[in-house]
């Protein structure tokens, strides 16, 4: 299942470029471009979902690969610490419409996070 205008369904299907540092049956993690901390990549799933909430409810073995893969890409790609975040609607800061965790690591974040 995916969105012909979504764009990480774009990046899913190679149409748009992105600096991917994983890809799994159910998953694709690529660099941020426009990152919050030294580490900060994506961690999407292959199927169309709007947001965590609805990936776990329809497709609940992709969101349990994407978390697998965000904790992959924070130990291969960060410090050992990180954040995982998931923005969930517009109010959240939620900009793209397909469920995506950011795997944030590299520098100490600090609490409350916004």
């Amino acid at each position: 299942m995916s969105d012909p205008d979504c764009l990480f369904c774009k990046i899913v299907a190679g149409e748009i470029p992105a600096d991917k540092v994983g890809e799994t049956e159910h998953t694709v993690a690529f660099r941020d471009i426009n990152p919050q901390a030294p580490t900060h990549v994506l961690v999407i799933p292959k199927v169309h979902q709007p947001d965590i909430g609805s990936l776990a409810a329809a497709e609940p073995e992709a969101a349990v690969a994407l978390l697998v893969e965000a904790e992959r890409v924070a130990r291969d790609e960060g410090t050992g610490s990180f954040r995982l975040v998931f923005n969930t609607g517009a109010d959240a800061f939620q900009t793209v419409f397909h469920c995506h965790g950011h795997v944030l690591s590299g520098r100490s974040l600090t609490w409350p996070p916004g």
